[in-house]
């Protein structure tokens, strides 16, 4: 049975301030997560975690990543927004986006990010955007470009093969782009790639570093530039199933090392800095959706529908994801019996759980849905006028905050104009 930190009582205190559903996170379990992933990169000297933005939007949790020196990979202009009001401008931002409008160029290159072109249009594109800088003003900003490897490297069931996948550059792009980078007067630059989401394997995540250091090996040689980065992507999952392993990050750690020793000692290229932009594995598993039995229902089959719905977890529908869930205060209560676990929404794959075994039901129980805390509240929508819950903190000292309130209807209506109806 997966352990929760806290326990019914704990929960029915937190519920009665902050009603049901609401996301909680664990401060204590990614502190001690943060530092694990460090240290098992720490023979790097530069090394980096730029926390995905994308998987947990909010401030409060990106202060705390802060602590540990972790940057921002940023996708959207709100990204780029949040990563600045937290103080992670400068390198401390990697801007990846695809299909980038020239707003959101601008407002990277403002706070002196790290471009990460997903393209070989989005160079003149950005050139434009920004007002076409001169020589000496592009070699003091830091370039990437993002590689597709195509058929030579195998996806996964998330991310897709990277062939089909709509991100990156061939292998030909990217000595062409980084040709014209050369000859603009860019002098820094890094290299990237995403190949893989949700991956539990570590070899396929050391793999994916040694093609980084080749393919930054050819480059180097055949353009005469240097590399002060490659930057691995994120992708590592987290063992959302009881039957699955989390994610070996020491062997990780010590393999990539390895390669990158190989690496500079067999090609002769100049030590580089290791970055990585992961966010499921860094606060997926200390997150929770909590919500309350609303209803039983027996017709066909036997459903527990709650007062959380899609809108507020929506992998289970749109990958058909398993969530373990946990019943407080019923953990080792002998009556179990089979549940779809579904929500309100107008919608039949409204489902947190199909035919899944759980303790004996009843109204007004309270529920939590596991491995929420990335990917969860930030995939929230309001079809059906669903409104978005809050997210709490759970502090190491036991104390509770709010990091972000509920909506209201007045936030749902807000943007409507009722004058003249």
């Amino acid at each position: 049975m997966r352990k929760i930190p806290f326990d019914k009582a704990k929960l029915e205190k937190i519920a009665a301030q902050w009603p049901t559903p609401f996301h909680i996170y664990d401060a204590k379990a990614i502190r001690e997560n943060a530092k694990r992933l460090k240290k098992a990169f720490s023979w790097n000297k530069g090394f980096r975690e730029y926390f995905a933005v994308k998987a947990t939007p909010n401030p409060h949790l990106m202060k705390l990543l802060k602590e540990f020196d972790f940057g921002s990979d940023c996708s959207s202009m709100a990204e780029l927004v949040l990563a600045e009001k937290v103080g992670n401008v400068g390198d401390k931002i990697m801007f990846t986006s695809n299909d980038t409008p020239a707003e959101e160029f601008r407002k990277a290159w403002e706070l002196g990010a790290i471009i990460n072109l997903d393209d070989i249009t989005h160079w003149p594109f950005m050139l434009e955007s920004v007002g076409c800088p001169q020589a000496a003003e592009l070699g003091e900003h830091i370039f990437c470009c993002r590689y597709n490897p195509g058929p030579l490297k195998g996806g996964n069931a998330i991310i897709g093969k990277p062939e089909e996948a709509k991100y990156g550059f061939t292998r030909e792009q990217l000595f062409e782009c980084y040709r014209q980078m050369k000859d603009a007067g860019v002098k820094r630059f890094g290299l990237h790639t995403m190949v893989a989401s949700n991956e539990l394997d570590p070899d396929y995540i050391i793999d994916t570093a040694k093609m980084l250091l080749d393919l930054v090996a050819d480059l180097s040689q055949q353009l005469g530039i240097e590399f002060e980065f490659i930057n691995i992507g994120g992708g590592i999952g987290i063992p959302y199933k009881p039957d699955q392993k989390q994610m070996d990050l020491e062997y990780v750690g010590k393999g990539i090392e390895a390669a990158f020793k190989a690496c500079i000692a067999e090609r002769g290229i100049k030590p580089l800095k290791l970055f990585m932009e992961c966010g499921r594995c860094i606060t997926g598993p200390y997150g929770y959706l909590v919500a309350r039995v609303r209803h039983i229902k027996n017709t066909y089959r036997l459903y527990a529908g709650l007062d959380a719905c899609m809108s507020n977890l929506m992998r289970p529908a749109l990958y058909g994801a398993y969530h373990e869930i946990v019943v407080p205060g019923k953990e080792t209560c002998g009556d179990t019996t089979t549940y779809d676990v579904t929500g309100s929404l107008c919608e039949n794959n409204d489902k947190f759980a199909i035919g899944r075994v759980l303790p004996l039901l009843e109204r007004g129980d309270l529920v939590v849905i596991c491995d929420a805390g990335a990917h969860g509240h930030a995939m929230g929508f309001q079809y059906n006028g669903k409104l978005r819950s809050a997210e709490l903190l759970l502090e190491e000292d036991g104390s509770v905050r709010e990091i972000r309130r509920a909506e209201t209807l007045d936030d749902y209506f807000a943007t409507l104009d009722f004058n003249g109806l």
